[in-house]
């Protein structure tokens, strides 16, 4: 009998951590499978052979597409955070007598925290719903298996040329995002005389008070946020089963999209904070 007791807690002790091991797995699954996609696209672009002209064809449709589609929500949402936060700033720190901070808080609020998060939001929602809308039909409709089949390899074919798309379209659209938001905080102030010196003072305060760690700081958010959002959109689709349709697999990539964008930005600002 003792025997039998010994034998029954050892069964249910393994039981549990069967279940503790296939609940950790589940959960880190796909963290799992963007790291190891994350290398494996920088590791196929340094490859000459990767960039046949079907590759090519694809990064350049991708490339327009994320940049030239993402350019006017950019600039509207530039324009809004420059009247909402910029001309703000400027005119309460003036008002409290501060405005020498100025620069110091709109370089490191504005051009560091808020620019890169929201450039990412706007290129998971113009561009990353739409590669993980048409990589997932192509999987649950069988096309991606019968790529396969013919020898196409989806990874050479869409994961690398529309990763290293959306990781240009970050950077570029994260200039003008910036630039933008700044020139009109800039005009608001004017207009409404909270602010008098010229646009070129304005804005050579607002670089002399970035700090030497800033000018790889925030590139790199720029950077790796289009590349997270690229990654994690063609991943979601190319993931899918053939029970998901759109109102499951928009869901769950929106919210594996604006976590991989929050982690990046976070670990950027603590790592290299001060």
């Amino acid at each position: 009998m003792k025997m039998l007791r010994n034998l029954d807690r050892i069964t249910m002790v393994r039981s549990m951590l069967v279940h503790l091991g296939y609940f950790s797995r589940t959960q880190m699954r796909f963290t799992l499978m963007m790291i190891g996609a994350g290398w494996g696209i920088m590791r196929e672009a340094t490859r000459l052979t990767t960039w046949r002209r079907t590759v090519r064809i694809e990064f350049w449709t991708s490339l327009h597409q994320a940049v030239g589609g993402g350019i006017l929500s950019t600039l509207v949402t530039a324009a809004l955070t420059g009247f909402g936060i910029v001309a703000q700033t400027v005119y309460w720190l003036g008002f409290a007598g501060m405005a020498q901070m100025t620069g110091s808080i709109l370089s490191t609020v504005l051009v560091r925290e808020i620019a890169p998060v929201l450039v990412g939001v706007i290129l998971l929602g113009r561009s990353g719903m739409l590669m993980l809308t048409e990589l997932g039909t192509l999987t649950t409709g069988g096309q991606m298996r019968a790529m396969t089949g013919m020898g196409i390899d989806p990874f050479i074919s869409f994961l690398v040329p529309r990763s290293l798309a959306l990781t240009i379209s970050g950077f570029t659209l994260g200039v003008i995002f910036s630039m933008t938001a700044l020139l009109v905080g800039y005009a608001v102030c004017r207009v409404e005389d909270a602010i008098t010196m010229p646009i070129w003072a304005f804005l050579d305060q607002v670089v002399s008070s970035v700090k030497p760690i800033d000018y790889f700081v925030i590139p790199a958010k720029f950077i790796f946020s289009g590349y997270a959002v690229g990654v994690c959109s063609c991943l979601s689709g190319m993931d899918v089963t053939t029970e998901d349709d759109l109102s499951s697999m928009m869901p769950r990539g929106f919210a594996r999209g604006m976590l991989s964008i929050m982690v990046i930005n976070v670990v950027f600002s603590v790592c290299f904070d001060g």
